[in-house]
């Protein structure tokens, strides 16, 4: 499913009008991506939750050339943690 048919399931789900749900998705997405930016943690119960997650810094190999070691730059990934009731309606 791609954000245009994540908004029409949201409009057909909600009553509202496709440019209502798209807002509200798009206002969900960034008061998400601010969360995160601040180092904040954003929890939705039943749900799952988005988090930041470092990534310590490690050596690799060079795809192009597997004989050459690479410093690979400690990171900040973001996560997310699917919740009980998501991961129980996934595996029935």
């Amino acid at each position: 499913m791609n954000k245009a048919e994540l908004v029409t399931s949201m409009a057909e789900k909600s009553g509202l009008t496709k440019k209502d749900a798209e807002n509200a998705l798009n206002a969900f997405m960034k008061s998400v991506d601010e969360a995160l930016a601040k180092g904040d943690k954003v929890q939705l119960v039943g749900f799952g939750t988005f988090d930041v997650r470092e990534r310590k810094a490690r050596k690799g190999r060079n795809p192009r050339d597997p004989k050459q070691v690479i410093e690979i730059p400690a990171s900040k990934a973001p996560v997310f943690k699917a919740g009980k009731a998501l991961k129980e309606l996934v595996n029935k």
